[in-house]
């Protein structure tokens, strides 16, 4: 579009916006509320009065003589016919012409309002329920749009504006209405499942002295009444296993994250998770109810268990795939020797090889990398885009997994599994290192990483340690990205979609 194109557009707008101020003052001319009354009490909702009353006949609602109060936005005019939209759908109301005439409210209607209106519910000639609003003073304008709203049928045509302004978005666009509904659902299927199993849901918290959980870069702050620097925390993690060390079997948090990285279509700095935590259980463990938790949410929430994604299909009522990681380097790698995969402990100089082969960079920040670090850099780079099916890949090696429980049969690996969809990561879990002096030396080497110029290395927590020398039980923890399982269950292709407000970069004056 051409700046003199903006521009036109731009001046039309205002002057749209200008006339509609006109009618606002008006409005407030004759009504003691400055025109903006808050005496309108609504009875009745679209959708339940459809459910209630769509199927009877025209005759059958005109015996009853149903009274109802409505109230919701203006979408659509036209004739004595007006449509409003409430949280659950749409209905219509009609005032007949003499009664047009003699109405201010109907005189300074616009799209965007948001009005009441009293009468008879009455069904139309095509089969659609309406409000006959029988009396001038039980049609009011209880808030005046004073911007005209986007055209309904093209809707925000800027994608970026979508985001930026998704309370528009909200308004015209019911896709987006019906993801965030789904969305909402899915964390109330989240919440039940766990309960019933009997979890309990606790708070930890966001603001922290020292990041750990996860391997990522925090976001730092200042806490100016206690004079120290702060972080927005990376994962609850450390603070879900303090309480299982206090005592708590089970437990789980539905928690905003934050990490100071960069955008994708899969990662946002503020993100939701589902983290939770089972004593006297291991991985094994949480991949059986991890099953059952997503097989729940689909049936509950989409009331099937195929989950359509673009033009894949996946089943989540069958059984999940598991599959080592080892094991999936050598499937999707034939060209690879796999008694060195297999032995990749014992032959980091050829892993090396193959990485390269496959694009893997190696530099400066990369020579401190060890052979499990570089087989986790293949999988990554080889076999994580190829896991379509629901896949569960386990035994990730102990040197990428901080703080999961050595295998013990084969200690170069760990207890751990990550949960992959249409090549995604869902989900991150593990038999939980309870294993204070294992967990101290390996906070020390994550602390020699950082030194060395990763800045997604954890941090050493003192406290975090002091807590296991208390003594953890055996314990499992998992955490599942709701974010990217909303992407997955309501067919959306980037993470912002089912953000309700997304971070944006700042648009310039």
């Amino acid at each position: 579009m051409t700046d003199s194109t903006n521009q036109t557009a731009a001046q039309e707008e205002n002057k749209l916006i200008a006339e509609r101020r006109g009618k606002l003052q008006q409005l407030r001319s004759n009504c003691k509320a400055n025109g903006h009354p808050n005496d309108f009490h609504r009875e009745h909702l679209a959708g339940e009065l459809k459910a209630a009353h769509g199927e009877k006949d025209k005759e059958t609602l005109v015996e009853e003589g149903v009274r109802v109060s409505v109230a919701g936005r203006v979408m659509r005019r036209g004739g004595p016919f007006v449509g409003i939209q409430d949280s659950t759908g749409s209905i219509q109301f009609y005032m007949a012409k003499p009664k047009q005439k003699e109405s201010e409210a109907w005189q300074l209607l616009d799209i965007g309002d948001i009005v009441g209106a009293s009468g008879v519910l009455h069904k139309s000639g095509k089969g659609e329920l309406y409000v006959d609003v029988d009396q001038i003073e039980n049609l009011r304008i209880l808030t005046k749009s004073l911007r005209p709203l986007p055209d309904k049928h093209h809707g925000l045509a800027d994608q970026e504006l979508k985001y930026r302004q998704r309370y528009v978005d909200l308004i015209i666009n019911d896709d987006t209405r019906k993801t965030f509904m789904v969305r909402s659902k899915i964390i109330e299927a989240i919440r039940f499942f766990l309960s019933q199993r009997g979890f309990m849901e606790v708070e930890t918290p966001m603001l922290q002295t020292i990041p750990g959980g996860a391997t990522a870069k925090p976001f730092e702050t200042h806490h100016n009444a206690m004079g120290i620097d702060m972080f927005l925390r990376i994962a609850p993690e450390l603070y879900l296993k303090r309480l299982v060390v206090g005592g708590f079997d089970k437990v789980f948090e539905i928690n905003r994250n934050f990490r100071n990285e960069g955008t994708s279509t899969r990662h946002n700095p503020e993100f939701t998770m589902i983290e939770f935590y089972q004593a006297y259980a291991d991985y094994n463990d949480l991949m059986d109810i991890t099953e059952a938790m997503l097989k729940f949410i689909a049936e509950n929430v989409l009331q099937t268990t195929t989950i359509e994604y673009g033009d894949s299909r996946y089943d989540f009522g069958a059984t999940f795939n598991r599959l080592t990681m080892v094991d999936s380097v050598i499937q999707f790698n034939p060209d690879m020797d796999p008694a060195v995969i297999r032995d990749a402990e014992n032959n980091a100089e050829k892993l090396k090889e193959y990485a390269e082969s496959v694009g893997v960079h190696f530099g400066p920040k990369e020579a401190g990398w060890g052979p499990g670090k570089i087989l986790t850099e293949i999988f990554e780079a080889t076999v994580e885009e190829k896991l379509d099916q629901p896949t569960f890949i386990t035994e990730y090696p102990w040197e990428v997994s901080p703080l999961a429980r050595r295998n013990d049969d084969n200690p170069f690996v760990t207890d751990r599994f990550e949960f992959f969809v249409g090549g995604r990561e869902l989900a991150n879990g593990f038999s939980e290192l309870n294993d204070a002096e294992d967990q101290a030396a390996r906070f020390r080497k994550q602390v020699e990483e950082k030194d060395a110029g990763d800045d997604e290395a954890m941090h050493y927590d003192d406290d975090y340690v002091r807590a296991l020398e208390y003594g953890m039980p055996p314990t499992a923890g998992e955490g599942i990205g709701i974010d990217r399982l909303v992407m997955l269950f309501t067919n959306s292709h980037t993470i912002k979609d089912v953000i309700l407000f997304p971070h944006m970069k700042p648009l310039a004056d």
